[in-house]
């Protein structure tokens, strides 16, 4: 049986196994609670009942196989009832026990034993809650929860069995179809999940709450499946600080730490990453009820200009347009709202037309009118009953008939959270309006569904990310001159330039044409410059002569290189390994102050001559290259193909490269040169 067909029996089984003591019971009582329609047998060697069912003493005393089991026994007897299923074709199951690889090296060894013993059955944990799903009532869950049974909903992934307690509780009006808490994924990845969820039609998105991406080859191949099916993802990724991973002598390394590398894969996947709970938690009802958006334009409507403003100002921080109003529907909403009111989106409607729901229903049909991607009206209720809410339920009354006429996409959003009681989003969800809480919140949520749905159009294109290969012999350092030949048969331009020794500098320097650049040549020299081994600018052989008898005494190999310029901009381009990703791609503002600007952009490989396009002119530094002030402008295509060529090294060298700088590449006026680098590669 292939592994969608085996999860597909785990999460959805006729008959349960339950395994252990007290916390099989609460799962047990949990699963009676949901009313489950199929079998319930508890094992227990030590006792005759559970919960009113009689015991059996093993997995082999079962009436048949068992198509789901709920495992909560110590760890060393998980592992030896994992082997017993397995071995009899059971259809998986919950290891809830803890005491594994999140414990210690012995812990490790046993989570080695676990998924030896699993085989080919999936097994979800150890260290983990199970799972409650509510498209087929079924729960193999010890603790509390607060969803329930729902045609179609998310699917929510993830590591923490509290956090997936949580998340069940939430009062945002979200539809949940799974939650699922995978613990220390031993058996089973997170693109294992993702496969078996994008094959349901009930389930409407995905969110994803995780700590680390095992397989991420894997992973993108998964999620690249996903947009293809036209299944939206969210993520929220904690242990967002620095790597702390072995010293790398390159600035590549220390500029791109590993949350970059997660940033990367997300935008490269059109998954939404979401800074807090609240963000994911509106963003997924977004994408589940609205969907992913063809554009990110923006029609706002709000009967305050302290709103209108709010929202302007949110909008930008998101990357949402708010275009200007046709002609046609200026003329419209003037003749409606009078000439005291300001004409612009964001609208203010004022209050002139507030409780008149002839003037808000043309007011809003006007607005829909523009063609929006989506269009939000902000409604915050007063606390009591309806005989408060009237005006407001005329305005909900409102916008939803004009977005019947219309066909256009259009949600109420509060300001505040708490501004929209439960009783008003569920009279929203059945008039098929979105209930939104939180501005911040539902405008970014917007802004995701945009990003989404645009990878969605191109999901042919997107590339997985390279599977990380790497052969860890010896560790070798190239030194500037051996690494930047090989990265001239690579494609790389570099300076005409020679490696000799202290007496003859003087004489290839004039060979060459001053002025003429010197520099050590040594491989245990990353940075020549911290320690005064190298000279710019040398104008003639005293010079140069002189610049040697300051570097001789420590030093006896030489490069004397042609001076690179006229100089445009300097970039770095730089390749390092991650132990998850493998190697990726680094570029941004270069030279000496590299470390000092915020500049950088990290990009994962393969990649798209678009994609490093997108990321040059995202950068400050791009500034510099596209004629700043009038400034002649860089060779933009050439600064290309020069990170092209840099990019399939690394590639065509994915098992031995450890990382590789181009600090800087000189960009001219016309063409580009790399006039220093580094490479470490292993034998």
């Amino acid at each position: 049986m292939d592994k969608g067909s085996s999860l597909a029996r785990l999460f959805a089984p006729k008959t349960i196994a339950f395994f252990g003591g007290n916390d099989a019971a609460d799962a047990i009582q949990q699963c009676q609670s949901a009313n489950f329609e199929g079998e319930i047998w508890p094992v227990n060697p030590k006792r005759n009942t559970l919960c009113g069912l009689t015991c059996y003493p093993s997995a082999n005393a079962l009436p048949s196989v068992p198509d789901a089991s709920f495992i909560a026994t110590p760890p060393i007897p998980s592992v030896e009832i994992v082997r017993e299923l397995s071995l009899s074709g059971a259809g998986g199951a919950v290891c809830f026990a803890s005491g594994f690889a999140e414990l210690n090296e012995a812990g490790a060894g046993l989570q080695e034993q676990l998924l030896e013993a699993a085989g080919e059955m999936p097994v979800i944990g150890p260290n983990c809650h199970g799972f409650l799903n509510y498209l087929d009532n079924v729960i193999l869950w010890p603790d509390q929860h607060g969803g329930s049974l729902t045609d179609r909903g998310v699917a929510l992934v993830t590591q923490s069995g509290n956090f997936g307690i949580n998340l069940s509780m939430q009062q945002r009006s979200l539809d949940i179809g799974y939650v699922v808490t995978i613990g220390n994924k031993s058996c089973l990845g997170l693109h294992d999940y993702i496969d078996f969820l994008i094959e349901d039609p009930r389930v409407s998105a995905i969110g994803l709450h995780l700590e680390s991406i095992d397989c991420v080859n894997e992973f993108s191949m998964a999620a690249i499946r996903a947009l293809k099916a036209g299944v939206p993802i969210a993520a929220i990724k904690t242990g967002r600080s620095a790597r702390g991973a072995e010293i790398n002598l390159s600035h590549t390394a220390s500029l791109a730490g590993q949350d970059h590398l997660y940033s990367a894969l997300f935008k490269r996947l059109g998954i939404a990453r979401c800074d807090t709970v609240m963000q994911f938690l509106e963003t997924l009802k977004f994408l589940s009820t609205v969907g992913t958006l063809p554009g990110n334009g923006l029609g706002s409507m709000s009967c305050s200009g302290g709103e209108a403003s709010l929202i302007a100002d949110y909008a930008d921080k998101v990357s949402l347009s708010l275009p200007t109003l046709t002609s046609v529907s200026t003329e419209k909403l003037g003749e409606i709202l009078g000439p005291k009111v300001p004409l612009s989106n964001p609208l203010d409607y004022h209050t002139y037309a507030w409780g008149d729901y002839d003037k808000l229903n043309a007011c809003f049909t006007a607005m829909l009118g523009n063609g929006f991607d989506c269009t939000m009206l902000v409604l915050d209720y007063p606390p009591g009953g309806a005989d408060q809410t009237a005006n407001w339920e005329i305005a909900e009354q409102a916008l939803t008939d004009a977005v019947e006429v219309s066909g256009h996409q259009a949600v109420i959003v509060s300001t505040l959270p708490e501004t929209m009681p439960s009783d008003v989003r569920d009279r929203l969800k059945k008039s098929g309006i979105t209930p939104m809480q939180g501005l911040e919140e539902c405008l970014f949520a917007i802004s995701a569904a945009a990003m989404i749905g645009n990878v969605q159009q191109k999901a042919d294109d997107v590339l997985p990310i390279l599977k990380p290969e790497i052969n860890k012999n010896n560790l070798l350092l190239f030194d500037e001159w051996e690494s930047k030949k090989r990265l001239q048969q690579a494609g790389l331009k570099i300076p005409n330039g020679y490696v000799c020794r202290a007496e003859e500098a003087p004489i290839i320097a004039s060979k060459i044409g001053f002025p003429v650049v010197l520099k050590v040549v040594s491989t245990e020299l990353a940075h020549k410059s911290d320690v005064g081994a190298v000279m710019v600018n040398l104008q003639n052989k005293k010079a140069v002569s002189d610049a040697i008898e300051k570097m001789s005494a420590d030093f006896d190999h030489f490069l004397v290189e042609e001076m690179a310029g006229p100089v445009v901009a300097e970039i770095i381009i730089g390749v390092s390994r991650d132990e998850a990703f493998g190697l990726s791609l680094l570029i941004g503002a270069g030279g000496i102050l590299v470390e000092l600007l915020d500049d950088t952009v990290s990009l994962l490989l393969p990649v798209q001559k678009s994609e490093i396009e997108d990321a040059m002119r995202s950068l400050k530094v791009f500034n510099l290259i596209d004629s700043h002030r009038g400034r002649e402008r860089g060779d933009f295509d050439a600064t290309i193909d020069a990170i092209m060529a840099v990019a399939q090294f690394a590639v065509d060298n994915n098992a031995t490269l450890a990382e590789l700088d181009v600090n800087p590449l000189i960009i001219q006026p016309k063409g580009v040169i790399a006039v220093d680098a580094l490479i470490r590669q292993y034998e």
